[in-house]
């Protein structure tokens, strides 16, 4: 670890000094890019001067054991040496915490998508309680959720549902909530009051830039049709909405949430760059991962994940073997317990991979 952390002081020290050039400080675009890298390194900066220090302070320590002839110094000494010694693991494992390389992905805006599996209209209507949860953890959050298209049935619910959740870390937070969730509860149809299990499907992908793919307009077939949906006017009459197909893929995206024929496309195209984007991520880590079976925070969404189970206002995530008694105010967007136990359950995963 130590040669890693002479590499790491090394490029910052590198940076100090190009911050310092004439010809760096009068180039904005330069300047800005260095001061982010600064910026970005300096708490493990500091985090490594607090390491170098303690080491520095226990070798002190234990020269003073080795050669005074104090017994009162020496003993002074031997405590501070155990004082260092215990807190030593604890600075290690931050350092290592903190050597965990960012997923570049983290601070991007959200493309989310959420499908009925088995179960009926029960499903269906998971879908909408799922939908509801993200948007409440959303505001709490002061992110903004629009919809891109949905598809709702006649009693409340849906059978799918495409939106974006845009706002500062969205995709760091919600990354791990990819996969099969599963509810079990008593359906308002049901006479008899047997339980029911139904699923669902959620996809969380990081919203795509232009830059991160390029796209054909030769590899896409558009059409327009009618929008659907409750009322309003322009609808079932306006060949608003937009069904764009991504021909070498089949990947197919639609909007109608727009009047604007224009306003749909741009969406549509944002989730199809999305999906193109994942599929692109999901094949490198798929040759990445040819030597271990399971890859750390894939997302499977063929992985179940999680169950509700609302008799006995249960949540439990499945992937870290975390039951909460609070579904009701899981439901009303309080996630922060179930996301910050999963973002520290896959870190320490990455941690026990990575050869520090």
């Amino acid at each position: 670890m130590i040669e890693k952390l002479k590499t790491i002081e090394d490029k910052y020290d590198e940076i100090t000094l190009k911050l310092s050039d004439p010809g760096i400080v009068s180039s904005q675009k330069d300047f800005l890019r260095y001061s982010k890298e600064s910026s970005e390194l300096q708490p493990l900066i500091d985090k490594i001067k607090q390491y170098r220090k303690m080491l520095d302070d226990m070798e002190e320590a234990e020269g003073i054991i080795r050669a005074s002839t104090d017994a009162d110094l020496r003993e002074l000494a031997r405590e501070e040496f155990e004082d260092l010694k215990a807190k030593k693991p604890l600075v290690e494992d931050n350092l290592k915490t903190m050597l965990i390389p960012k997923d570049p992905r983290d601070e991007r805006n959200v493309v989310i998508e959420i499908r009925a599996g088995t179960g009926g209209d029960e499903a269906a209507l998971f879908v909408s309680d799922l939908f509801r949860m993200y948007t409440r953890y959303a505001e709490l959050r002061h992110w903004k959720v629009d919809v891109i298209d949905s598809n709702p049935t006649g009693i409340g619910g849906m059978k799918e549902i495409v939106a974006t959740i845009t706002g500062r870390g969205a995709y760091s937070r919600l990354k791990y909530e990819s996969g099969v969730h599963r509810v079990q509860r008593v359906p308002l149809t049901e006479a008899s009051g047997r339980i029911h299990t139904s699923a669902s499907t959620v996809a969380v992908l990081p919203e795509a830039e232009e830059v991160d793919l390029k796209i054909d307009e030769k590899d896409l077939r558009i059409d327009t049709f009618c929008s659907s949906g409750p009322g309003g006017q322009g609808v079932n009459t306006t060949y608003s909405a937009i069904r764009i197909v991504h021909i070498p893929t089949g990947v197919t995206v639609q909007c109608q949430d727009e009047r604007s024929q224009l306003k749909n496309k741009i969406k549509a195209m944002k989730v199809l760059r999305s999906r193109l984007y994942d599929l692109e991520i999901e094949k490198a880590e798929r040759q990445r991962a040819d030597s271990r079976k399971s890859q750390v925070g894939s997302g499977d969404r063929s992985e179940r994940i999680r169950t509700y189970n609302f008799p006995q206002n249960r949540v439990t995530d499945h992937r870290v073997g975390l039951t909460l008694h609070k579904l009701s105010l899981v439901l009303e967007g309080d996630m922060e317990e179930i996301i910050d136990t999963l973002s520290t359950h896959f870190e320490a995963k990455k941690l026990q991979e990575m050869s520090i």
